[in-house]
């Protein structure tokens, strides 16, 4: 599982920064710690779920070249595309709403474009965590790089437990059947 953000204090909070903030859940429901890896330009924690290790990813690069993590990862563990889930945020979304998805293009969003470039493909899945649009007058950019009101946050951890519930069927190969769970909310 690859959670995108930026690294940096300065960003931990921010909506940009959904698939780090659904990882670091993860590692706190599940028992695990964060490794920094240099040779793989992120920070790797393995948890165990329903019996089987999964290694999480927080790739230490900034949104914008995520894919060169992600795929130093993929070709040393020599990974399928379709073995890996990314989790993101989502602008088509509103907050708290959250889905989750096989294949598709990038969409706009730049962790997923140059994850794509590196891997050669688009068969990965893709947990996306609704994030909102700016409201007028307010850029794209900085809107993903503030920092969400207590409401919407708390809207969106409340979204994000409820996946943690699901990633021991994910695990285990039941992943239609959380998506069609996600996906009909």
């Amino acid at each position: 599982m690859v959670g995108l953000g930026n690294p940096g204090r300065q960003y931990e909070k921010t909506r940009h920064n959904a698939g780090f903030l659904f990882l670091d859940r993860l590692v706190s429901e599940y028992g695990g710690a964060w490794v920094s890896e240099s040779r793989f330009d992120g920070l790797l924690a393995v948890i165990n779920v329903a019996g089987d290790k999964v290694m999480l990813l927080k790739p230490d690069t900034f949104m914008n070249r995520s894919g060169q993590s992600v795929g130093k990862v993929v070709r040393y563990y020599k990974l399928l595309p379709e073995e890996i889930l990314v989790i993101h945020d989502e602008l088509d979304f509103d907050v708290g709403v959250v889905k989750l998805k096989k294949d598709g293009g990038h969409a706009g969003h730049n962790g997923l474009r140059d994850i794509i470039a590196h891997l050669g493909s688009k068969e990965f899945y893709r947990l996306r965590v609704g994030i909102g649009r700016p409201s007028a007058g307010m850029g794209v950019a900085d809107f993903v790089l503030s920092s969400p009101s207590k409401k919407e946050l708390d809207s969106m951890l409340s979204a994000l437990d409820g996946v943690c519930c699901g990633v021991a069927q994910m695990v285990v190969g039941d992943i239609s059947l959380v998506m069609n769970k996600l996906n009909a909310g």
